[in-house]
């Protein structure tokens, strides 16, 4: 993958991910089709999907619009909770790859534990046979927590190349994030713009773009790439996809970053992965 706009992490398993990327929940096929190809013509080089999303087909469908190389674009879905078994995984891994309409998948991902269930570690174990196999480039977890990372890499000495979980300066997951710098594992924040935008008309935001002179939302994506997360921010509006990803230029000031900090606890859309999931 050549160089792009936003740099690239290299992963645990050796694949390499563009930092920022292009999250489509709630996107239909259609939304995802059109959106897709302008977000590749910008620049985008990251998509994240996932089987729930309902909108494989169309992300798959844009790439294609798009003309891109394949080999050019990283694409990272999800599988749901009836999945969680190893035989599980590979239908699942199957029927994502028909409605991409691609060969392999760059980043196969747990959408969430759910202990209820208790069988993420049978979906584990079906990843890291998809890894042996060399079916999917890197494998990974979403909405994981320490506890879980523990029993999963304790179970199969395998451990993820992403957890992709909710994180904002709301809601800043410093343990999870602690856990996965430890084990080399890539902290990915969805949602990172935070739940219905208001993240970006507080007023610490809006101090702290007065300050950097720069939007709302370039304050955010900045503050995520200063911590060394990535992130998969959602937008179909072309001026912001390519302003998410101008933000990579931006370099905080400590102040800025020290204030956005100090906002973490007060996401009152915090998902709790110990009760919610699907």
């Amino acid at each position: 993958m050549a160089d792009i706009a936003g740099g690239t992490l290299h992963l645990k398993h050796g694949a390499r991910m563009p930092r920022i990327g292009l999250g489509t929940w709630p996107m239909d096929d259609a939304e995802a089709e059109r959106v897709i190809a302008d977000a590749i013509a910008g620049g985008y080089r990251l998509f994240d999907t996932a089987g729930n999303y309902g909108n494989e087909r169309g992300v798959g469908a844009g790439v294609r619009a798009s003309g891109i190389d394949r080999g050019d674009v990283f694409i990272t879905s999800k599988f749901n909770r009836e999945w969680h078994s190893v035989v599980g995984v590979a239908e699942a891994f199957e029927r994502s790859l028909e409605r991409l309409g691609t060969d392999y998948l760059d980043l196969f991902l747990i959408h969430w534990p759910n202990p209820d269930q208790d069988r993420y570690v049978e979906a584990w174990e079906g990843l890291v046979r998809l890894l042996e196999a060399e079916a999917v480039r890197a494998i990974g977890v979403s909405n994981f927590t320490p506890e879980y990372l523990t029993r999963i890499i304790d179970a199969t000495s395998v451990t993820p190349d992403v957890n992709q979980v909710q994180l904002n300066p709301r809601w800043t997951q410093p343990a999870t994030r602690e856990f996965d710098e430890a084990h080399g594992i890539v902290t990915q924040a969805w949602s990172p713009l935070g739940q219905g935008n208001d993240l970006l008309t507080s007023p610490e935001v809006l101090a702290a773009a007065e300050r950097e002179d720069c939007p709302p939302g370039q304050v955010v994506v900045a503050w995520h790439l200063a911590h060394g997360l990535s992130l998969v921010p959602k937008s179909s509006d072309p001026a912001r996809l390519r302003a998410n990803l101008a933000a990579a230029s931006i370099v905080l000031s400590p102040q800025t970053i020290s204030e956005l900090d100090a906002m973490d606890g007060q996401e009152s859309d915090a998902t709790n992965p110990d009760i919610f999931g699907h």
